[in-house]
């Protein structure tokens, strides 16, 4: 059975093309050139943050997020920064009456737009909300502590491997690696992804098919 379905947030619901564009924009170079030294950082294998020192040794990414809020152009977003299969997925497995939750890497703030979106959703937390953040155990612990089944019947919906599909996959749950933003599409051939993934979409609307095909199955 597949009871619920958890959502990264990053590039898996939220399109960060425009929030990376204001950090270029920030650390004053153009926004193309970000665009590749980012990418190369993570078909290198490097934290995503080394990106970020190429162009400022000493940048520090929560002083820098503060400095930005002091300066008045905090990192945001909102509705129109959401990928367009988002509220129909949800929505259809809501209908399913599957549980859907939102879990990821993001800040307070973030969380607090998160929630005005009023996205049709049991659960919204972040990192920062629970003071553990991903890809550590305590993380995917607490997934599997607010959702309201076993681990086993958790799906957790992440575009990266190693902040989301192992440690999901290591605490039990069933996988969904979705190929679009940086790592998306610059891992998605990678072995882990194949190894790892119970499936790999294209597409947030592939969900509720899933669903309904593991559920039906179950019941056989």
């Amino acid at each position: 059975m597949i009871s619920a379905v958890v959502f990264d947030v990053g590039e898996t619901l939220v399109d960060e093309s425009r929030e990376y564009g204001t950090w270029a924009d920030w650390l004053g170079v153009p926004r193309h050139t970000f665009s590749a030294v980012f990418g190369a950082a993570i078909a290198s294998g490097l934290d995503y943050r080394q990106a970020f020192q190429v162009f400022q040794p000493d940048f520090d990414l929560t002083r820098e997020r503060q400095a930005r809020v002091d300066a008045g152009v905090p990192e945001t977003y909102g509705e129109g920064d959401l990928y367009s299969d988002v509220r129909p997925a949800l929505s259809k497995l809501k209908e399913l009456g599957v549980w859907v939750g939102v879990v990821g890497n993001q800040t307070v703030r973030s969380g607090k737009i998160l929630r005005s979106l009023d996205l049709p959703t049991d659960f919204i937390a972040t990192s920062d909300d629970w003071g553990v953040a991903k890809p550590s155990v305590e993380f995917f612990a607490k997934v599997v502590e607010v959702a309201p089944c076993v681990a086993e019947e958790i799906v957790y919906v992440g575009d990266r491997i190693d902040n989301d599909v192992a440690p999901a996959k290591k605490a039990g749950m069933r996988t969904a690696y979705i190929q679009r933003g940086a790592w998306g599409w610059i891992l998605r051939d990678s072995p882990e992804v194949a190894d790892l993934s119970d499936w790999k979409i294209r597409d947030l609307a592939e969900l509720p098919e899933i669903v309904v095909a593991e559920n039906t199955s179950s019941r056989q």
